[in-house]
Formats: C-alpha cells, sequence, structure tokens
C-alpha cells in the first residue's frame, strides 16, 4: 500500500528532525526541506499529500508557501507551524486555505490528530470528487443511446440545448426514456451540482400536487402539522422535471406559468413571495395541442414550455437502438460479464413491437437474467408475448410480373408503393409491414424518388409518430 508523504518545511533544522522522526513512527513518508523555495521544488519534484510549514522563514514565508501550494494542487493540505507572536499571519493563513495551524512547541498528539483530521478531509474530498465525476457520467449525455437516426438527431439538439437555461418540452410515449433525457439535460447543464428533482405530476392526487409543488405552513389546512418545504423549493438553484405535466389541473397550471414568469412561489396558506432560481423541464405523453382545443391545458403556459420540443421516438421507430440498450441494461442489471443474448433472442428483440417502449426491454431483460441457464440468453427465456408476437396485419402482397420481366431494383420499388399504399402513406406501418426501420424506408423512398401523390415538396414526406 502507498505510504502518505508529507513534505516538512522549516528552517529550524532541529524542529524539522524532531518533526521527520515523529512523522516516520507514525509510518508516513518524509521528507524536509529547509526553506520555501527548496520545499516548492521537492514538491514539484516529488509530489506530497500533506504539507507542514513553519510561517515565518527567511525568504519565502508560509503565507507565500501555502498560495504556491494551492497553484501545484487544490487537494494538498497545508497546516501552518507557529509561534506566539505569529499567531495573527496563522490565522490569515487559514484565512486563504491553510487547513489548520499548530503552535510551538508542539504537542505531539496534537499534531498526530491535526494531520489525521487534515488526510481526511483530503480522501472525502478526493471521493467527492469521483462521486460527482461518476455522477457526471451517469446522468450526462455520455448516458444516452443514439444507434438510430432520429435519437442521434436527438443527441444533436441535447447537445445544444443542455448548456443553456432553456426550458425545454420532452414529448414522447410511456416508457420511451423522457425522464432520463432530463436527467442527461442536468446532468450536462451548469446546475449539475445542484438538485435534480422529478415530479410526476400524475401519480400525486390532485388535492395533494400544489402542497407538493410549492409547499404549506403549518395550519394551511387540516394535517399540516408543520411548514413543508415544496419541489419547487427545493430545486432551487438546480433542475425540477415535471413528468406528465398533460395530467396537471388548470388552476395549478396558472401558478406554474407564474412561477416560471416571475421566478417566485407562495406556499400553501401564506402570501409571502419565496424566490426561486430554476430551470423547467417538462414531459408528457399527451398531444397537448389537442388538451388545449379540448380546454384541458392553458395556451399560454404552452408556449412558455414549448421553448424547445424534443419528440422522443418510440422503440419500434428506432430499431437499431434495441441492441446496444439490451447490452447496456445487462450490464446495468449486473449481469455476469460473459452473459450474452443469442442470436435467435436477439432477432425477436428486433422484431417486437415494444408497445411498452424502453421500460419494457428492460422488464424483459430483468426477467430473462433469472430464468436464464448457461452463458448466454435464449429465446426460451424471453416473455411469451416477445417469442411468439402477434402474427403479421396481413399476407405478403401478390406481386405479378410482367412477360419482359423486371429488375430487381423495379421489384423494390413496386413493394415499397403497394405498402405504402396499402397503408395510407403511413411510413411507421409500413416499414413494419416490410420488415424493415422506418428509416430504411425513407432511404429507399429517396433512392427510387418515391413521393405521396399531392405531397408537399420532395421525395420524403415527414409524419408524426405514432
Amino acid at each position: 500500500m502507498k505510504r502518505v508523504k508529507i513534505l516538512v518545511i522549516d528552517d529550524d533544522e532541529s524542529l524539522r528532525r524532531v518533526l521527520e522522526y515523529n512523522l516516520a513512527q507514525e509510518g508516513y513518508a518524509v521528507l524536509t526541506a529547509s526553506s520555501g523555495e527548496q520545499g516548492l521544488h521537492l514538491l514539484k519534484k516529488e509530489g506530497a499529500d500533506l504539507v507542514v510549514t513553519d510561517v515565518r522563514m527567511a525568504g519565502m514565508d508560509g503565507l507565500q508557501v501555502l498560495e504556491e501550494v494551492r497553484k501545484v494542487d487544490l487537494n494538498i493540505q497545508v497546516i501552518i507551524l507557529t509561534a506566539f507572536g505569529t499567531i495573527e499571519m496563522a490565522v490569515e493563513a487559514m484565512k486563504a486555505g491553510a487547513f489548520h495551524y499548530i503552535s510551538k512547541p508542539f504537542n505531539r498528539d496534537e499534531l498526530k490528530l491535526t494531520i489525521k483530521k487534515a488526510l481526511q478531509l483530503k480522501a472525502l474530498e478526493r471521493e467527492n470528487v469521483a462521486l460527482r465525476q461518476e455522477l457526471q457520467t451517469r446522468l450526462g449525455l455520455d448516458n444516452i443511446i443514439a444507434e438510430s437516426p432520429p435519437m442521434k438527431q436527438i443527441l444533436e439538439m441535447l447537445e445544444r440545448v443542455a448548456p443553456t437555461e432553456t426550458t425545454v418540452l420532452i414529448l414522447g410515449e410511456s416508457g420511451t426514456g423522457k425522464e432520463l433525457i432530463a436527467r442527461a439535460i442536468h446532468g450536462s447543464s451548469p446546475r449539475a451540482q445542484g438538485s435534480f428533482v422529478a415530479v410526476n405530476c400524475a401519480a400525486i392526487p390532485e388535492n395533494l400536487l400544489e402542497s407538493e409543488l410549492f409547499g404549506h405552513v403549518k395550519g394551511a389546512f387540516t394535517g399540516a402539522i408543520r411548514d413543508r418545504v415544496g419541489k419547487f423549493e427545493a430545486a432551487d438553484g438546480g433542475t425540477i422535471f415535471l413528468d406528465e405535466i398533460g395530467e396537471m389541473r388548470p388552476d395549478l397550471q396558472v401558478k406554474i406559468l407564474r412561477c416560471l414568469e416571475e421566478r417566485s412561489l407562495e406556499r400553501v396558506g401564506d402570501n409571502t413571495l419565496i424566490r426561486v432560481d430554476v430551470r423547467v423541464l417538462a414531459a408528457t405523453n399527451k398531444d397537448l395541442t389537442k388538451a388545449i382545443q379540448a380546454g384541458e391545458f392553458r395556451e399560454d403556459l404552452y408556449y412558455r414550455l414549448n421553448v424547445v420540443p424534443l419528440s422522443i421516438s418510440p422503440l419500434r421507430e428506432r430499431r437499431e437502438d434495441i441492441r446496444p440498450l439490451a447490452q447496456h441494461f445487462l450490464k446495468r442489471l449486473g449481469a455476469q460479464p460473459r452473459l450474452t443474448i443469442a442470436p435467435d433472442a436477439f432477432q425477436a428483440l428486433e422484431t417486437y413491437d415494444w408497445p411498452g417502449n424502453v421500460r419494457e426491454l428492460e422488464n424483459a431483460l430483468e426477467r430473462a437474467m433469472i430464468f436464464h441457464r448457461g452463458d448466454a440468453i435464449s429465446l426460451a427465456d424471453l416473455p411469451e408475448t416477445i417469442r411468439a408476437p402477434r402474427a403479421k396485419e396481413a399476407a405478403p402482397l401478390p406481386l405479378s410480373l410482367p412477360e419482359a420481366g423486371l429488375s430487381l431494383e423495379e421489384v423494390e420499388k413496386e413493394l415499397i408503393l403497394r405498402a405504402l399504399q396499402k397503408h395510407d402513406w403511413n411510413q411507421s406501418r409500413a416499414a413494419r409491414y416490410l420488415g424493415i426501420t422506418r428509416h430504411t424506408l425513407l432511404y429507399r423512398m429517396e433512392k427510387h424518388s418515391i413521393a405521396r401523390p399531392g405531397g408537399r415538396g420532395g421525395h420524403v414526406e415527414e409524419e408524426k409518430a405514432e
């Protein structure tokens, strides 16, 4: 095990020797220097975990040593040795970042305890840095799996929007990973060190949602026995994620809008304004434009939230992501390193339509991990619904060949045309019918100059996700 290295800087030779002896007795590796200049040279050459320096020396004093040590490495703790007449300088050193000071003549036990505490703080700071880096990786954009064109496009947008303060509205079916996207935005933003607070607006009873979001004061309603901080206050300096915001009742929507515009709120039962600094991300699986028409969602709040809309495609429209997602889930669920997925099982995963999207895929693999035997998840380990998906909508399209024959290119074009016509030019359904991805279908439509009759501009029209 690597020994902790301590650098002692003091122009008093006898004191240096006493310190060196005592610290070596405690098992530390000790470097000594007779001046600040010599000590800094040693530090840069040999490195150290802790510096013990006299505050008053000829040439460079302890304050200057501290300043230079912090330039070398902020994580190196510095303990100041001081005589009675230099206490004020030692206090100044602590204000400048020194860990502590010890008065001369020093007590051996006090020295041991101070060094131990300084090294514990250093270890804690190192652990905090590592945890922050791990959290950043886990929550950041690197955690987004994007092999399919739709997800690559989302990732490009995230890279632009994450560093800003912009409000983002995330749209997509249940289970597509809307919260993961929100966490990635937060984790890659300047607010990453702040709190990420997620609220599922559909999961909280309507009569409790206002108190949950904005907090309440004691006596605000029956059962309010003490003041309570709401989610917006808890997210101050960070990000709040309002999931399923389309389920929120209109009177609460007004309060959300006011909080967004004024950056302040009132707790339930109180009229004191509380300032909050929060970035708002929201998500829904509803068509909010239809909800506006039905009088269920406020148009002004919609425009306030919909600054940057991100539409997450369902998993059936981005089958290229299924394989890497499956491998990611195996690793995250703690699978043995050698565990793989058999080819027939992968084929079943890639052809299934996944109505529950990414969440259903993760659950299916978790179940398969429980029941599998050997080094691979087999087709038999998967749920029945995935092993035996429902039959195709219809028999393959009949294709009569003219006597003169057709080239392979012409056959492909004819099949694509017939599939599109059969499904009223819905690209997603036509792609599923042909057993290819929507991206592949779009590519082949471009290749064969296939356009919907009366379509607007270009060969390929965009369509809304089903």
